[in-house]
């Protein structure tokens, strides 16, 4: 099987011009492949350093510097100047440095989500029990599929207002909600998921309630939401400890 060189692909999701598409395709790549998250991690933090302009100036000073003392100085043999090895240890010293500085700082909540958040994908061929073949429904979960998230909110609300109970639409809701940027209206439908208590959503809904917090800037109640999965377990356990650490 052809190993994939995710070298290019790196660059265009850390640079953010992947496609919708791509975007979705190299997330599912990245879930679980931890030395994939590790790369995309070390390149997005290497290039936070590139863009430091302290680091830039020096190492163009050095270069001056060097090209000035090699001017000045008649050739006298084929070894490469000690000076210049000392140029280019010393910038990679200050790289190294500024990368170990950025790796412990906290995240914004964009660099949060951009690196932890994805949209919900709902089981292929599954529908809501308490919907059936209801055919807002329907239509709903085919709006949500092609990222219309405007016309799915519309027939979820309508869906979830004639049935309640119906936690899967109550959570689709709440997704395409999120996705038009209407976070009260995604918080109360995550919450009503959790409330329920009784169906099989409850850590979606906890997960995304989380990254509603962390997007709108709710810092403390973003850390109290993930303890809650963090000490709970299920699958995105993991990645609550991540980002706990990274808020705090």
């Amino acid at each position: 099987m052809k190993t994939i060189d995710f070298s290019y692909f790196i660059e265009r999701y850390n640079a953010g011009k992947m496609s919708d598409s791509e975007r979705q395709w190299f997330l599912k790549e990245l879930d679980g492949n931890e030395k994939l998250q590790n790369e995309v991690d070390l390149r997005k933090r290497t290039d936070e350093v590139l863009k430091n302009q302290n680091i830039i100036s020096l190492r163009s000073k050095l270069s001056d510097i060097e090209k000035k003392r090699e001017a000045s100085i008649p050739v006298r043999n084929s070894k490469k100047p000690v000076s210049l090895k000392y140029a280019a240890v010393i910038s990679v010293l200050v790289i190294i440095g500024s990368i170990t500085m950025f790796s412990g700082r906290n995240l914004s909540s964009d660099e949060i989500m951009n690196r932890y958040y994805k949209v919900y994908e709902p089981p292929t061929g599954q529908r809501s029990v308490q919907s059936g073949t209801n055919a807002d429904f329907t239509l709903a979960l085919k709006f949500y599929n092609t990222h219309d998230y405007e016309k799915a909110a519309i027939l979820f609300n309508k869906v979830v207002e004639s049935n309640p109970k119906d936690m899967q639409s109550t959570l689709l809701n709440g997704i395409v909600n999120f996705e038009n940027n209407k976070y009260p209206e995604a918080k109360r439908s995550f919450g009503n998921v959790i409330n329920d208590n009784n169906n099989l959503y409850i850590d979606q809904a906890q997960w995304y309630l989380a990254l509603c917090y962390v997007k709108t800037d709710e810092r403390e109640k973003a850390i109290q939401q993930l303890e809650i999965i963090k000490k709970e377990g299920g699958i995105y356990r993991n990645d609550a400890k991540k980002i706990i650490r990274k808020l705090k």
